[in-house]
Formats: structure tokens, C-alpha cells, sequence
């Protein structure tokens, strides 16, 4: 991700994605996709390079990890781009998926157990700095001229340079450049129908929760499942932090990052919780939710629900897709985050990659099948899209989803690859527009993100963090979720049992090193 040691290396890095944010926002959207990628200059991407730098002699299976749920298509994208890589790599590919349910503790399996994968996909919210701080990654420096050397040039120097960590490149930025800050997705036409307040905070999300579940009994207010963290993280988005899942019950406001918050205990922490109580008790929140395993998925296409919280300006865009296939007499619409608090960074390089883990086996063929994903437009759009007339057809250079999200065994995206978009090849539904509509609006209040240089080091007390985490699950998530009767004395056994875990070591730990940080960066001044 970059350690910058001077405050004049983050501004100018801020700065280069400010740039180039407006530079790929502000071409309007016509025609929908194949944008040219504007840090690379006009005309045909480059194309990947022929195997003939690495070995290929000997054929080699490259197992890759995505995180979510499988296309139910899968089997078949798979067997076209097999088709290809054997022939032009000597290599067969196998896409793996996690699903959505309790993924982060398969994703850290996947990387401690010492299983052979090629490709995995990282992320900030993945803890991308802190696994390539630990040795989970393997260096790629070395390796990129020679197996990606196409792909290397592709990327612009800055985002190398931003997902370095100590100094090294450990994964591979995506280049589509867009906002992923979070927000209220609702249904607009029973907000319309029933004169229900627009959610632009929660007071006015509450309010609309509530209409919704005076007017429309049979569909649930909002959406939520076991992850009850994500409602904890929008909380604290609305409330400035500086990054809505700073961890170990810390908090740092966004205008004063060198100020390290003690949350867990405080008055405030007790407050956010009694609003859960509250809103448990008004039946806001589902007596089961700790136990539901629903991904979400077809919320609003099924009508399940006439609300979501913590979706990005694109996921909600493609939940409207699929709801107005299915239901286009019905309206979804959003309110980004950034609406109250006026804080929106541009998305960071980090935040969609592929790295290569240390235990795999093949890592120049990883690379080079990788630069194939990205350059070459055959693999590109068949990953991203589908079969062409099977799965989406293009009217007047729009993407066009056959069917719907239901009987569509590939939607767009649907192999969860944002990490290997590729604005000149990439296709959009017309309803795209609507995207660059909230981009738009979000430009104005563009704020470089002060979290995601910081590379947290959890070595000295791993221990205690992963007895933390079972702490959180069994005493603090069901305060979450509202069904701790008596919530100051739910919140004195949960801090009880967490210092217990090792709470305060790993907060001084964790403290001193985000101190450091921002000493390094200067981005307290």
C-alpha cells in the first residue's frame, strides 16, 4: 500500500487519484463501456505477452480464490477460458469461492493452513497490508517484468507505488477508478407511496423503517443478517471515523486522526447500542438475525425488504438492475454517506487486488494468466460478463442482461472480478448512468483517505486477537443486534471478558503503531 514517509508523498498521491478519479468520471457515459483508460493514454490496451518468458512445458492447474458466491454458470465460463489458457498457457484454471457466510474466518484459514492457491483476492477490508505485512504474500517486484511485463506497464506507476508495503509490491490494483463509500438504498416508490421521510441519517432512517413496517407488514424494513458488524460500521461512518471498522473498540475521527478514541465502554458506545435496543424492541430488528445466513442477494428483486444499509454506489446500482428486471414498476434509489458527513475518498488502489500467496506453486504462470484477465479482452469480458447471447447481448453499446437476475445463470459481474476490470473493455447496463449521476454529486466532497496507508503489524499479539474476536461474537453481537435486555450491564461483561481476551495490550500495541503512522505520513497536520 505504500509507506509514505513524508506528508508531501501522501498529498501527491491523494492527489494523483483525485486527478485521475475525475479524469475517468467526467467523460460523460455514453455508449456505456469500453472507456479508454485515461492514465494510459487514448487507443487499444496493451496486449498481454506470449508465454514464451516462462515455462510453460509442463501443464499446471492454478487454483484461484475469489471471495462470495459462485455464479451458477461458473462451470461453464470456466470450461471456455480452460479452453484457451491450456492452449495459450498450458494451464487449466479453478475458480474457488468462499461464499458470504463467515468468510473473513475462511479467508484466514485459507492463508494460515498452508494450502497451495495461486491467486486471492485482496482487499483494505481484507487486512491486504497486515497479511502482506505478515509474509502471507509473496513479493511480486521481482516477478512482474518478467511473467506480467504488459501488465506492469498497464498500471500506472502511482498505484504500484500506493499498495507497496515496506516497500514491496504484494498485490495487484485494479484501475477502474470509482467511489465506494456506503449509503441508504430503499425502495423509493413505498417511500413515495406511503410520504415516508428520505434516509439521509438514521433518525430519518428510522423513521422510514418504521412507516414501512406500519404500511407494508409483509416485507421487512431493512435487510440485515448475522454480520451485525455492518450496522456498527454504517454508525460510525455517519459519525466521521476516520475508517468505520477501526478495530480492537477504538475510534478516530476523521478531522483529528492523530487522537486515538477509547469506544468500547464509553457513553457513546452505550448510546449507539441503546439505539439497537430500541430498535430490537420496536421489531426493527429480527429476533433471529444472529442466526440468519441469507447473503442478501435477492432482497429486492424477492421484495423481501424495503431497505439496506452500507452499500456502495455500484453494488446498489446493480441491485436496481435486478430488481427492475424483475419488478420495473417498482423504484430503488440511494443516499450516499458522504450526503451528512461531506467526507467521500476516492477508492484506493488496495482496495480491489490479487495477490499470490507464499505457498504457491506456480507463481509465473499466476502472473501470466493474470495479465491474461486483465489485456486480453476475450478472457476480460467473458469473466466479467459472460457468453455473449447467452448470458447478455449489447444494444447500442450498452450491456443487456438476457432474462433476469433469477433465471440469468451469469448477471454481470457475477464472478465478483472487480479486480480485474479493465475500463476500456468493461460493458454497462444503461442504468450505469445512475452511477455516474452519485459519482458526480460525490466529487464535491472528495477527501483523501487517511486510513489505508497504514499497514497494521498484529504479530505480538495474535494470540490475544483471535480470542478477542470469539469474545466479540458471543458477547458484543448480540448487543448489536439488540437482545441484551439490560445494555450497560451486556456492555461491562463484554468489556469484562475482552480484557480478559487481552484487550489492552493489543490496543496499546495497535495504538502505538497507528501513532507512528501518522508521524510518518503527517496526516495530523
Amino acid at each position: 500500500m505504500g509507506k509514505k514517509k513524508r506528508r508531501s508523498g501522501v498529498l501527491l498521491l491523494a492527489s494523483l487519484l483525485i486527478l485521475a478519479l475525475l479524469a475517468a468520471c467526467g467523460g460523460g457515459n455514453n455508449g456505456g463501456g469500453n472507456q479508454a483508460q485515461e492514465a494510459n493514454g487514448a487507443g487499444e490496451s496493451p496486449k498481454p505477452a506470449d508465454s514464451a518468458a516462462i515455462d510453460t512445458s509442463k501443464k499446471v492447474e492454478l487454483q484461484l480464490y475469489m471471495l462470495g458466491n459462485a455464479p451458477k454458470d461458473l462451470s461453464m465460463i470456466e470450461s471456455e477460458i480452460n479452453k484457451m489458457a491450456e492452449e495459450e498457457l498450458n494451464t487449466t484454471v479453478k475458480f474457488n469461492y468462499t461464499t458470504w457466510t463467515d468468510w473473513d474466518q475462511k479467508y484466514k484459514l485459507l492463508l494460515s493452513t498452508g494450502q497451495s492457491i495461486d491467486l486471492i483476492y485482496t482487499a483494505d477490508w481484507t487486512q491486504y497490508s497486515s497479511y502482506a505485512k505478515k509474509g502471507a504474500f509473496m513479493a511480486l517486484d521481482d516477478l512482474l517484468p518478467k511473467t506480467a511485463p504488459e501488465l506492469q506497464k498497464f498500471v500506472p506507476a502511482d498505484f504500484w507505488d500506493a499498495v507497496k508495503v515496506d516497500g514491496k509490491i504484494y498485490t495487484m490494483p485494479a484501475t477502474y477508478k470509482e467511489f465506494v463509500t456506503g449509503g441508504f438504498t430503499y425502495r423509493k416508490d413505498l417511500q413515495e407511496k406511503h410520504n415516508l421521510p428520505v434516509p439521509t441519517d438514521l433518525a430519518s432512517y428510522e423513521q422510514f423503517l418504521l412507516g414501512i413496517q406500519k404500511s407494508e407488514p409483509n416485507i421487512l424494513p431493512v435487510f440485515m443478517n448475522s454480520d451485525m458488524k455492518a450496522l456498527h460500521w454504517t454508525y460510525m461512518d455517519l459519525n466521521k471515523s476516520i475508517s468505520s471498522d477501526v478495530p480492537y473498540g477504538l475510534n478516530i475521527k476523521y478531522e483529528d486522526p492523530a487522537n486515538v478514541i477509547q469506544y468500547w465502554g464509553s457513553p457513546e458506545m452505550i448510546e449507539e447500542l441503546k439505539l439497537y435496543k430500541k430498535w430490537q424492541d420496536l421489531g426493527l430488528i429480527p429476533k433471529n438475525v444472529l442466526n440468519s445466513k441469507d447473503d442478501g442477494t435477492d432482497v429486492f428483486p424477492s421484495g423481501k425488504a424495503a431497505s439496506v444499509f452500507g452499500l456502495n454506489p455500484t453494488k446498489y446500482n446493480d441491485a436496481k438492475m435486478k430488481m427492475e428486471a424483475v419488478h420495473p414498476e417498482w423504484d430503488l434509489a440511494y443516499v450516499p454517506y458522504a450526503t451528512t458527513t461531506k467526507i467521500a475518498p476516492p477508492v484506493h488502489p488496495i482496495h480491489n487486488g490479487f495477490a499470490v500467496p507464499k505457498n504457491s506453486k506456480n507463481p509465473e504462470r499466476a502472473l501470466a494468466f493474470y495479465e491474461k484477465l486483465v489485456l486480453d479482452k476475450r478472457y476480460n469480458q467473458l469473466t466479467q460478463y459472460g457468453m455473449e447471447g447467452t448470458h447478455y447481448n449489447v444494444e447500442s453499446g450498452y450491456y443487456k442482461m438476457v432474462g433476469t437476475s433469477n433465471t440469468n445463470g451469469f448477471p454481470r459481474e457475477a464472478m465478483n472480478g472487480w479486480a480485474w476490470r479493465n475500463p476500456e473493455y468493461m460493458l454497462f447496463d444503461k442504468s450505469y448512468d445512475n452511477i455516474q449521476e452519485i459519482f458526480d454529486e460525490l466529487d464535491q466532497y472528495q477527501t483523501p483517505d487517511k486510513f489505508l496507508g497504514f499497514a497494521e503489524d498484529f504479530t505480538a499479539y495474535q494470540a490475544e486477537k483471535a480470542a478477542l474476536e470469539q469474545v466479540e461474537k458471543q458477547y458484543l453481537y448480540p448487543l448489536y443486534a439488540g437482545l441484551v435486555d439490560d445494555v450497560e450491564q451486556g456492555v461491562a461483561l463484554f468489556m469484562e471478558k475482552a480484557k480478559q481476551a487481552g484487550l489492552e495490550k493489543i490496543q496499546t500495541e495497535y495504538t502505538k503503531q497507528w501513532l507512528a503512522y501518522v508521524e510518518e505520513s503527517g496526516i495530523a497536520k
